[in-house]
């Protein structure tokens, strides 16, 4: 936890550099307390850097396709010129993202981890998938992890203007 504070500390320095006025002073400091209500509930100090990685990259305000490239990157593992991305790694994406609409109470239980799992790798005869067929399955978008285009449909919705009058 001290060490993810100090980089979400230079995070938002950097992004209070690039858009001055447009993030808040207590942005790390929130945005620490919101990944240790989410990834350290018992208070050991202790956070995974992926489920962390995983829990910004899906807050932040990068487009679905690069969201998507970076939590297969963040989760796959090597596999001689390619990577990646196993059923038990799939299942810790899940249950990490799965915390995120768990801080405001609308959780989904592991079965749904394990049904998502079983609908990506339907029709797979491999034990891991490439990131071609991951992004396919994040693009059909399951159930479990349909907050995660709506909001970013809602956000950028935020930057919309019509030069149109109404009646």
């Amino acid at each position: 936890v001290q060490q993810l504070s100090g980089m979400l500390k230079e995070l938002f320095q950097r992004a209070r550099l690039e858009k001055p006025g447009q993030v808040d002073p207590r942005a790390a400091k929130f945005t620490l307390s919101l990944l240790e209500a989410m990834y350290d509930r018992s208070g050991t100090g202790y956070i995974k850097t992926r489920s962390a990685a995983a829990a910004l990259i899906a807050l932040s305000g990068d487009t679905l396709l690069a969201k998507y490239r970076a939590f297969f990157e963040f989760y796959a593992v090597p596999d001689g010129k390619k990577a990646l991305i196993t059923r038990s790694a799939l299942r810790s994406l899940l249950t990490d993202l799965n915390q995120i609409p768990a801080i405001v109470g609308e959780s989904c239980t592991l079965s749904c981890v394990e049904i998502a799992t079983q609908s990506c790798f339907q029709g797979v005869l491999n034990s891991a998938i490439v990131e071609e067929k991951f992004l396919f399955w994040l693009r059909s978008e399951p159930a479990l992890l349909l907050w995660l285009p709506t909001c970013y449909r809602l956000s950028a919705t935020e930057m919309v203007s019509h030069q149109v009058r109404c009646r």
